[in-house]
């Protein structure tokens, strides 16, 4: 445990440390190209420091009210220790997964088995993707806006957003149908982006993805609630209170309700850059191509549902790949002028809205 640390700095703290590496690796793309084989060695020694830190740190944290509902985890898993049946949820693999680590080990040792499920995955996926370029793809993702919130305070749905990335990365189809059931049965969340990379399978071109999720803009802002009520009632367990519940407790899941153009601009962000690279740049990618379209299409629901208090919620269903969209075409192939550097700007900008967000405006 980091009791050393005070537990009202600990997040904070969190986005101090890794200015660290990103300021590094900003100043290395503005001195060395990116395939150089010097660069590459050092980034690969970089990248087991960033895992390393990033476990232990979020693994070790203590169990407190600052991390939101971990305190809430942690009373359902001294429930079991105490001899609680495993509880009937829709998220039964998870419950199942808790109620196992509860007859075997600590609530802090749970949380950090948690913190080693959110975060190996994801970077297993980067190693598989991009090899030797994996440094880049696993640092953007780790400084994403909801990286930390959904590590510490969301934590199935963390989890079962890495599991579904993982899934992803997977080459055979067997292997993506197993990591995809895991992550539905983490987090029934899940069946919104799992539902999206189905339809890639059956329906795959970009441009009808990019109509869509810019068709789902005036759609909410002409519809406005018609679509939280629609949802709410295709969903048949508690979590239809997301998009139907508007009680002034519950603004802090983002900041104040109502159509979000700051978090829509956020989103927008990755679309720029998939239009950029897929449209401007004619990047022919099939891995990337579905990447894209289920980014599309899951972010088009969150903005169909936008004016929700707890929208926050469905948009992380997108906004968990976020990292990957925009690095993915910079570690596959030279594609524009100075290229390393531009990559380096980029990491800078995507960073500067999650340190604003979470440290700055906190």
């Amino acid at each position: 445990m980091l009791d050393f640390i005070p537990v009202e700095y600990y997040t904070s703290l969190y986005y101090q440390f890794l200015l660290i590496p990103l300021l590094l690796t900003f100043i290395k793309t503005k001195t060395i190209s990116l395939t150089n084989s010097k660069n590459l060695k050092v980034m690969q020694k970089w990248d087991i420091l960033l895992l390393l830190f990033v476990i232990l740190y979020m693994g070790l944290r203590p169990i407190d009210y600052h991390f939101g509902d971990m305190v809430v985890y942690n009373k359902y898993y001294e429930s079991y220790q105490s001899g609680l049946p495993v509880i009937q949820s829709s998220d039964y693999i998870f419950e199942f997964f808790m109620f196992s680590c509860s007859q075997v080990m600590t609530a802090s040792m749970f949380f950090f088995v948690c913190s080693l499920l959110y975060v190996l995955p994801l970077w297993a996926a980067c190693k598989k993707w991009f090899q030797e370029y994996n440094w880049y793809a696993f640092l953007a993702l780790v400084i994403s806006f909801s990286f930390w919130a959904y590590g510490t305070n969301g934590i199935r749905n963390g989890i079962a957003t890495s599991l579904f990335v993982f899934a992803l990365s997977r080459d055979k189809l067997v292997f993506k149908v197993l990591f995809v059931t895991l992550a539905v049965g983490f987090h029934k969340s899940l069946l919104i982006p799992a539902a999206a990379l189905v339809l890639t399978y059956l329906y795959a071109d970009p441009k009808k993805y990019f109509y869509g999720w810019l068709a789902s803009i005036p759609l909410s802002l002409v519809l406005g609630s018609f679509w939280e009520g629609l949802f709410a009632g295709l969903m048949t367990d508690e979590r239809a209170n997301y998009l139907t519940t508007f009680k002034d407790e519950y603004k802090d899941s983002f900041s104040s309700t109502g159509f979000r153009w700051d978090f829509l601009l956020y989103s927008a962000s990755a679309v720029y850059v998939a239009y950029f690279f897929l449209f401007k740049k004619k990047f022919v990618d099939p891995t990337y191509n579905r990447l894209v379209c289920i980014y599309l299409a899951a972010n088009a629901f969150w903005i169909l549902v936008i004016r929700a208090s707890f929208s926050n919620r469905f948009a992380y269903l997108s906004w968990f790949m976020m990292g990957i969209i925009i690095v993915y075409p910079f570690l596959t192939k030279i594609q524009v002028k100075n290229q390393h550097k531009v990559l380096g700007s980029i990491l800078i900008a995507y960073f500067s809205f999650t340190y604003l967000m979470n440290v700055i405006l906190a």
